[in-house]
């Protein structure tokens, strides 16, 4: 016989989780978590008892409190939780209702008994937040009495407390504690509460919320008269191109033939806006951040009916594509809100829901007001249409220059063989390495003799470079000087455009360089050239100028020769200050261009660390410039001419009238 081995599992290792610890052991099966997303659904089971009381008609507020010490309670006008003997179960209500999992007043809310569209449908949400609790206390009036219960870490304490009450006021109030033993986080923030609530508000139209928060003493109001309506027209801001619509119906029906046939009453308000969207599902009062059922069914409805109109109308170009939602989403507001008699919810927080019979009534109903808005009300129709195709093709366009600018930016390996005429540098060294952009294949060659090759690569710039202000991001990408300067970047771009958020491809740990410098010949032509590498690198790349990367070079205007001896000079006034020193016979001219340069007075002037003056554009200048950029290279004609009236006379000295 041989001896038991205690790791052995068999019969006798099946155990089952008792009373409390089915919660408390395992809070992450019933909320979804054991976090602080856990614990805000743990209150928002309490909250939908309330929401279901006051749906059926009894009480019009319900009132939270958010206690310093992260406890929690809430109010309502309902009729008061039942906690009586309960003749038929021969058990109390209060035992029922807060200490048996799937056991409350819900079951048969598709006969018509009561709740007819409840959020607490799964006889989990009292039961379980107490579980979860450190302590819970629950008052509850009706009958003419007031009812007390007292529980601890999910153990009733005391017994049910019944005392006669004389006013007729009926309602219920939970305080309670969740418990860190069970979840990891209860600090649930003010937002939570706020969003929460506003939500509820929206769908539940006339039930007004109060909000307390112990820790700052203020008080919240949430309360939409009209419901959805009033909220699509709140978040519309008045800048929407199209009226609110507003559908409701209620209809029967069933998700499989063998299944019972369930009641269903479904809202939708939506508007067009060119400035703000936003999609929301709601489904008995829950919101469905992942939406499901009505998900499927908006989408199938509003593209299907848009398709129709846009080929009636012959909008469509010839063998165009097929509009998709992601274009109508971009230009509309929309809020769904139904109640169904059953729900098949994805699990146990309510966050999609699957019902077909949902989906397909919604679709159905959705498409039919749809067609008829759009015979019914042409101008509106037409401009809907209209929007729709113009952020379909932005968005086409947006794909086709994604698709083409990483095929053109590709990856940073071997970027010398694949970008004409850049000469790189031999150091690997981050900290060290500079590149200089300079004006044109002279320049080049001026430079390329003058640097110093361990640490300085040049990249020339071939004729006028695109004026980024003025162009779309397709236009900018298909110009090869500005693409080869974003490779031998090597940082990617930023894109901040709806239709183009795929094009945000920056990265600051792939910059190759730690000094850009922009180096430029003294004159008119240079300038411009300068402000356009400039207003490139802030349009697509801002954030090498915010962290100070990005620098001009100052090239001398005047060259002095005396006694075998060179003065540069960078401005006016310093030439003044070198013609004042030199007390013999002096030669002095203009500067010639970069590329006529002697490669030794490139290093020296421009080059040289130890010489060469450069300006670092500051972060603080980053607005003044694009304010500049905007008045000289946008499309403010009127404010150019008079700012170039005002000031065109500083910069006469700089145009070379020989």
């Amino acid at each position: 016989m041989t001896k038991h081995d205690t790791n052995e599992y068999g019969n006798h290792s099946i155990t089952s989780l008792k009373g409390a610890d089915r919660v408390r052991l395992r809070p992450g099966v019933i909320f979804g978590s054991d976090g602080l997303e856990g614990c805000q659904h743990s209150v928002f089971e309490i909250l939908s008892n309330s929401i279901d009381e006051a749906r059926e008609g009894y009480g019009s507020c319900i009132e939270i409190v958010r206690y310093k010490d992260f406890s929690i309670s809430v109010r309502d006008e309902g009729r008061g939780v039942p906690l009586d003997y309960n003749s038929k179960e021969e058990r109390y209500n209060w035992e029922l209702v807060f200490c048996e999992l799937y056991a409350g007043g819900k079951y048969k809310n598709n006969s018509g008994e009561n709740y007819e569209f409840s959020l607490g449908l799964n006889g989990l949400g009292s039961c379980a937040t107490q579980y979860s609790s450190e302590y819970m206390d629950v008052t509850a009036y009706r009958d003419g009495f007031k009812y007390d219960l007292h529980f601890e870490k999910g153990e009733n304490v005391g017994g049910l407390k019944k005392e006669k009450y004389k006013t007729e006021q009926t309602g219920t109030f939970i305080k309670w504690k969740p418990d860190l033993d069970v979840f990891t986080d209860i600090k649930i923030p003010l937002e939570y509460f706020q969003d929460t609530l506003k939500k509820q508000a929206v769908v539940n139209a006339g039930l007004r919320f109060k909000l307390l928060d112990e820790e700052t003493g203020e008080e919240y109001i949430y309360y939409y008269e009209n419901g959805i309506v009033d909220y699509i027209s709140e978040v519309n801001l008045d800048k929407g191109f199209t009226g609110v619509q507003y559908y409701e119906t209620s209809t029967k029906g069933r998700d499989r033939e063998d299944k019972p046939e369930y009641k269903l009453k479904i809202q939708i308000a939506f508007c067009f806006n060119n400035e703000i969207n936003l999609l929301e599902y709601y489904h008995n009062s829950s919101f469905l951040e992942h939406g499901g059922s009505p998900d499927k069914a908006v989408k199938t409805a509003f593209v299907n009916v848009l398709d129709k109109f846009l080929k009636q109308r012959n909008k469509y170009n010839k063998d165009e594509s097929k509009v998709t939602f992601a274009d109508i989403q971009d230009s509309i507001i929309l809020v769904t809100n139904s109640f169904s008699t059953m729900t098949s919810y994805e699990n146990q927080t309510k966050k999609s829901i699957t019902n077909k019979f949902i989906q397909d009534a919604m679709t159905e109903f959705l498409k039919e007001r749809l067609e008829i808005y759009f015979i019914e009300n042409k101008i509106e129709s037409d401009k809907i249409i209209e929007q729709v195709l113009v952020n379909k093709r932005s968005r086409e366009t947006a794909e086709r220059t994604r698709i083409n600018i990483k095929k053109k930016l590709g990856g940073t390996i071997d970027i010398s063989n694949r970008v004409k005429k850049f000469v790189d540098c031999r150091t690997k060294d981050l900290s060290r390495r500079e590149i200089y952009i300079v004006e044109g294949d002279s320049a080049l060659g001026a430079c390329k003799l003058g640097r110093d090759a361990e640490f300085q690569a040049i990249m020339p710039v071939r004729g006028k470079i695109l004026n980024c202000l003025k162009a779309d991001y397709d236009k900018i990408f298909k110009n090869d000087i500005i693409v080869d300067l974003i490779k031998v970047l090597g940082c990617g771009v930023e894109v901040k455009s709806k239709h183009n958020k795929d094009l945000n491809t920056f990265d600051m740990e792939n910059l190759r360089w730690d000094k850009i410098i922009i180096c430029t010949d003294a004159d008119v032509d240079g300038f411009q050239i300068r402000t356009l590498i400039l207003t490139m690198l802030y349009t697509l790349v801002p954030t090498l100028i915010q962290e100070g990367k990005v620098y001009i070079a100052e090239s001398p205007l005047f060259e002095i020769s005396a006694r075998n001896k060179t003065y540069f000079a960078y401005s006016e006034k310093e030439k003044t200050e070198i013609l004042s020193k030199i007390n013999t016979k002096y030669s002095i001219q203009r500067s010639k261009g970069l590329g006529e340069n002697e490669p030794e007075m490139m290093w020296q002037t421009t080059m040289n660390p130890e010489s060469r003056r450069l300006i670092k554009v500051l972060p603080d200048d980053m607005e003044r410039t694009a304010e500049t950029f905007e008045l000289l290279l946008g499309d403010n004609l009127q404010g150019r001419k008079l700012f170039i009236e005002e000031n065109g006379y500083k910069y006469l000295d700089m145009i070379d009238v020989s």
